[in-house]
């Protein structure tokens, strides 16, 4: 197997019409041998958490919806947080280190057991998840874009500008594509 990419964003590219994953920025969480796993970040459900999960509320970073974070165990959730700047995250039970500087946070505590530890978090439901080999074949066949995650982008309060945001992040021909029509045979 070639280098792991968790960490990495998989950003849609403008030709990827599968509906799930159009103009999508999945930050990647796991990649091995036996596949790959990500989570969306820029679909938003429109389900407030304060909705889902009222106690979580406080902590939801703006905008404070739960999102799509794939089309697998849509009935799952995962929650990704910040933690405050200088904290030893391993001194905090209930936190796991995952990449780009988050954490996971466990759900099922109560929020104040973190005390100020967490400085905002957001939910997702579901993952996007790959096949061995199947996202190198993707990637090879030019379905995503393969970039670095800033560390703004994972928690972005713009999540519906992230797509055209991080292509325009690399410049060149890749900034251009942030100007694609979402529909290219309109073009």
């Amino acid at each position: 197997m070639n280098a792991s990419l968790i960490g990495q964003l998989l950003v849609a590219s403008p030709s990827l019409d599968d509906p799930n994953f159009a103009r999508a920025v999945v930050l990647l969480l796991a990649h091995g041998d036996d596949g790959a796993l990500g989570i969306i970040l820029n679909r938003r459900m429109g389900a407030p958490v304060h909705e889902i999960l009222p106690q979580w509320q406080y902590l939801a970073l703006p905008p404070a919806e739960v999102f799509r974070g794939g089309p697998v165990a849509v009935n799952s959730v995962i929650c990704l947080g910040r933690v405050r700047a200088g904290l030893d995250f391993e001194l905090v039970d209930g936190l796991q280190g995952t990449v780009a500087s988050l954490f996971s946070v466990d759900l099922n505590r109560d929020p104040d057991q973190y005390g100020d530890a967490i400085t905002g978090l957001r939910v997702f439901s579901g993952y996007a998840g790959w096949s061995a080999g199947q996202l190198e074949v993707e990637l090879e066949q030019g379905g995503w874009i393969l970039m670095p995650a800033l560390p703004h982008d994972p928690l972005t309060t713009e999540p519906d500008e992230l797509w055209a945001a991080v292509l325009r992040h690399q410049g060149g021909l890749r900034a251009a594509y942030a100007t694609a029509p979402p529909n290219l045979s309109l073009n």
